[in-house]
């Protein structure tokens, strides 16, 4: 049985070793880099990597080709630009800002 909290991540070892940044608003967006280590931070599935200049960044995994891809995009291949949860937080945002 799965306890609480109890994650069934990909191991560092079992992630490609170079790492594509996928989120389209990344400055870095598209550019590859060498994976160091795969860990949590703040509660977030994060990567860690090499950028060019020898320094360590650290990106939500969900930004990069090592995730898992989203159930919602692979179903609706490509027919919706928006998944109905995000939607959902753009209105209570909207009506927040409108109080």
């Amino acid at each position: 049985m799965k306890r609480q909290g109890q994650r069934t991540a990909p191991i560092v070892y079992q992630l490609k070793q170079k790492i594509t940044i996928t989120h389209p608003f990344h400055p870095q967006y598209c550019k590859q880099y060498g994976l160091i280590g795969y860990r949590r931070s703040w509660g977030h599935e994060c990567v860690d990597l090499h950028d060019e200049q020898d320094e360590v960044i650290t990106v939500p995994i969900g930004w990069t080709d090592a995730a898992e891809p989203d159930p919602f995009v692979v179903v609706s291949a490509g027919r919706s630009n928006f998944r109905v949860q995000d939607l959902v937080r753009l209105v209570h945002l909207i009506e927040g800002l409108k109080s």
